[in-house]
C-alpha cells in the first residue's frame, strides 16, 4: 500500500523546504576550496547559524592563522584528516568520522591544515554564542570518531553528533541547545525525526538523492541546503534512488 504523504507516527506538523541553495566551489584560507551555504551572500545568517562550509583542502593549502570570537565552530571530518594548534600551545589531529567542537568565547587565533596524504575533506558549522558566553575562556570538546553515539533502524543508520535520535543520545555539551545529526538512508528508507518547533533547523545533503518534507516534492542531491519551516519535525525519503541518501540535519 502506497505511503500517504504526512502519515508520521509522532509528528503532528512536519516541517516543508521553504528555501533551497546549491552551495557552489569558492576559494577560501589560502588555496582551499569551500562550498559555502550559510554566510553567503544569500543567506548571510540563520540563527544561530553564522556559517556552513564544506571544504576540501590539499597540502599545501589550507587555513593557516585565523581568528575567531564571540562564537563556536564544529568541525566534522569526512575524509583524511587535518591538524589544528592554536595560540595557547592546543593542538591535535582530526580525522575522518572525528569531531571538534571549540569554543572560541573571548578569542581565540588558532590554524587549520592538511595532516594527511590527498585531499581532506569536512563540514565546518559556526554557531553564535548568546551574550552571557562570549567572552568565557575558550575551550574544547573532541571527540573521536569511535565515540560518536551511533543507530541503526529500518534502514536508516544516524551519527549523533549533539542532540538525540533513533533513541540515542550525544555525550556533547552545548551552550546553545543543538541537534547535529549524521543520517544515512538505504534505499527505501523513510525518516521521521523530531525536532523542537521553536528552533530553527536545515538539512545539508551529502551524497545521494533523497525527498525532504513532503512525498510529492522533487528530489535533491549533494550539495543542497535546505532551510526548513516551522513544524515538529523531519520527514525525509531515499525512495527515488538505488544508491545511499547521507546528509545532516541540524537544528538550534
Amino acid at each position: 500500500m502506497p505511503e500517504k504523504e504526512g502519515s508520521c507516527v509522532g509528528l503532528n506538523e512536519p516541517r516543508l523546504v521553504v528555501r533551497k541553495f546549491l552551495a557552489r566551489p569558492q576559494p577560501e584560507g589560502v588555496g582551499a576550496v569551500v562550498r559555502r551555504s550559510i554566510g553567503r551572500f544569500e543567506l548571510r545568517y540563520f540563527d544561530p547559524f553564522l556559517v556552513l562550509d564544506e571544504f576540501s583542502v590539499t597540502a599545501p593549502a589550507g587555513f593557516p592563522d585565523h581568528p575567531h570570537r564571540g562564537f563556536e565552530t564544529v568541525t566534522y571530518m569526512l575524509q583524511g584528516a587535518v591538524k589544528h594548534e592554536d595560540f595557547d600551545g592546543h593542538r591535535g589531529t582530526i580525522g575522518a568520522g572525528d569531531l571538534q567542537w571549540m569554543t572560541a568565547g573571548r578569542g581565540i587565533v588558532h590554524s587549520e591544515m592538511p595532516a594527511a596524504q590527498g585531499t581532506q575533506k569536512g563540514l565546518q558549522l559556526w554557531i553564535n554564542l548568546s551574550s552571557k558566553y562570549k567572552m568565557i575562556e575558550p575551550r574544547y570538546q573532541e571527540i573521536s570518531s569511535k565515540d560518536i553515539a551511533e543507530a541503526t533502524k529500518d534502514g536508516i543508520k544516524v551519527r549523533v553528533i549533539a542532540g538525540e535520535a533513533l533513541g540515542t543520545k550525544s555525550a556533547v555539551y552545548t551552550r546553545t541547545p543543538t541537534m547535529y545529526l549524521d543520517f544515512t538512508l538505504e534505499p527505501g528508507a523513510h525518516l521521521q525525526q523530531p525536532i523542537p518547533e521553536s528552533w530553527n533547523a536545515f538539512v545539508y545533503v551529502l551524497e545521494g538523492e533523497g525527498i525532504f518534507g513532503r512525498l510529492k516534492s522533487s528530489p535533491v542531491n549533494a550539495h543542497h541546503l535546505l532551510l526548513l519551516g516551522s513544524g515538529d519535525g523531519l520527514e525525509a525519503w531515499n525512495n527515488k534512488s538505488s544508491k545511499l541518501l547521507r546528509f545532516m540535519l541540524v537544528g538550534a
